[in-house]
């Protein structure tokens, strides 16, 4: 049985000794008491000065009947602690053997305390199994992503020393292409880890965002013109504690996102402050996210399906790198609908430096 092992045992064992040693302490003592009492204080001549039979009888009795109702009392408390401890200690040794569903049952919730600690336990369980379970769709969709450009090199190169393809510069680059592929889902899956670790190293200095956003702007808009698209910047003057790498790094992928998505049209850049908060908005035209992806845009290999996209692909974890930089700033970023339909996200940076 289970209360008759372990833990349950020693406890068991424990209480009940105290109940009987209680119950031999109180029925001597009250006998030692009685014959102290009578030495001291005889009763008068016409009555035995020391217990009688029947008073020793009575007395027994009476003890006995306190000491069984003392020991099924310490019995029944100790089932009651005891079950949920079993319970937690039996789930806490198969969680150790690998099966992470264990849980154990908080039993009599009026011990609260216990109750508590069974609850507490059985949700860091279910932290692990979903850890585990993430872990597992991580290594599975991370060996699916890298896959593809492995195969890609490894075929093309094949083909070169088999004499099937010619080693010329369209060639190279497009080997070089799928290099950069695997260096970017590295480095992607690098920054997001280290900021889920609490990690990822930031640079913080007093930073004039409006200048920052302009010279990246200067460096995307001639290929964001090419592809039909038009960067349009509302930037008010706002000097930041942020890294300005990384910054750089959040918009270069909410940017791209919007390329690889949206329709031809104008996306949008502003920097404001709201509320003594320093605001930053990227928007486009639409589409916007589909509505099955929209409340896990940020969560690891989502993508967007639309069939507008631009390009094909994406590892999935740009708006999760996007999340994860913010985050470490202290920031919060959201996604909404833009004012004409497309997508739109805004980034919370804290408070201006005055």
């Amino acid at each position: 049985m289970m209360l008759m092992k372990g833990l349950s045992r020693q406890i068991l064992f424990a209480m009940s000794s105290m109940a009987v040693a209680a119950g031999l302490l109180v029925f001597f003592g009250t006998y030692f008491a009685f014959s102290i009492l009578f030495y001291f204080s005889p009763w008068s001549e016409g009555t035995d000065n020391w217990l009688t039979g029947l008073d020793f009888i009575i007395l027994s009795i009476l003890i006995f009947i306190a000491l069984i109702g003392a020991a099924v009392a310490s019995i029944r408390l100790a089932r009651r602690i005891l079950e949920p401890l079993e319970s937690l200690a039996q789930s806490a040794r198969r969680i150790k053997d690998g099966d992470l569903s264990a849980r154990a049952v908080p039993g009599d919730h009026s011990l609260g305390e216990t109750a508590l600690l069974v609850e507490d336990f059985n949700a860091m369980a279910r932290r692990l199994q979903d850890m585990a379970a993430d872990m597992t769709l991580w290594n599975a969709t991370i060996a699916h992503e890298l896959r593809t450009p492995l195969t890609i090199l490894k075929g093309r190169l094949q083909g070169m020393i088999d004499g099937v393809f010619e080693p010329d510069e369209k060639s190279l680059h497009s080997l070089v292409l799928q290099v950069d592929s695997l260096a970017r889902l590295v480095e992607d899956l690098r920054t997001v880890t280290l900021a889920d670790s609490g990690h990822l190293d930031l640079r913080i200095q007093p930073v004039r965002l409006k200048d920052e956003i302009q010279r990246l702007a200067g460096v995307l808009e001639q290929e964001l013109k090419e592809d039909g698209f038009e960067l349009r910047l509302q930037l008010s003057d706002v000097l930041v504690s942020v890294d300005a790498m990384r910054i750089r790094q959040v918009l270069l992928a909410l940017v791209t996102n919007a390329r690889r998505y949206a329709i031809r049209g104008i996306i949008e850049i502003s920097l404001s402050v709201e509320n003594e908060m320093t605001i930053l908005r990227v928007a486009d035209e639409g589409p916007g996210l589909d509505s099955d992806i929209a409340s896990s845009a940020f969560e690891p290999f989502r993508r967007g399906t639309q069939s507008g996209s631009l390009e094909k692909g994406g590892n999935g974890l740009g708006l999760s790198v996007v999340r994860a930089i913010v985050e470490a700033h202290g920031g919060k970023i959201r996604y909404a609908p833009s004012d004409k339909g497309g997508a739109m996200f805004e980034i919370s940076l804290g408070r201006p430096v005055s």
